[in-house]
């Protein structure tokens, strides 16, 4: 049966948080179920460098499998093109296993991501943001929820 994969022992980690303000845009807005609150990367400061931005989900003690990813975006705030890739509990920091590529609308209404199936089940799940829709690069997203089985 598909369900929700967060759980109290689930930990996120992120990449960035908005000039550091993790009280107001910190990884905790992913999943608390609020609209009235978010999660805001750190605007791209331009160079040559590629910056993305990652949302790493760890899924604790008991292996998973996951079908597919939710996000509310702010739109003007959107990830145009996004990664999805896993790691499995005996390589926990290899993010060698490709669940997919995702390309979400720029629109605020929450979006659901199919992702590929693999034989196994995984630890970790690793969202790459490699695009944003904002000219400054940031991503705001007000939910994620992972959905899939135990």
């Amino acid at each position: 049966m598909t369900q929700s994969l967060i759980t109290p022992e689930t930990r996120i980690k992120v990449t960035s948080v908005l000039n550091r303000d993790t009280a107001t845009f910190g990884k905790q807005h992913l999943i608390d179920g609020s609209e009235e609150t978010c999660w805001n990367s750190e605007q791209v400061i331009y160079s040559l460098s590629i910056v993305q931005y990652t949302i790493i989900s760890h899924f604790g003690s008991e292996p998973v499998t996951v079908e597919a990813i939710l996000f509310t975006f702010q739109g003007g705030f959107v990830g145009k093109k996004c990664l999805a890739l896993a790691s499995l509990p005996d390589t926990p920091n290899d993010y060698s296993i490709d669940l997919g590529a995702f390309y979400p609308e720029d629109i605020n209404s929450t979006q659901k991501f199919p992702l590929s199936s693999v034989d196994s089940k995984i630890q970790r799940l690793k969202i790459v943001f490699e695009e944003s829709t904002d000219f400054y690069g940031r991503i705001t997203v007000y939910k994620m929820d992972i959905l899939g089985h135990h």
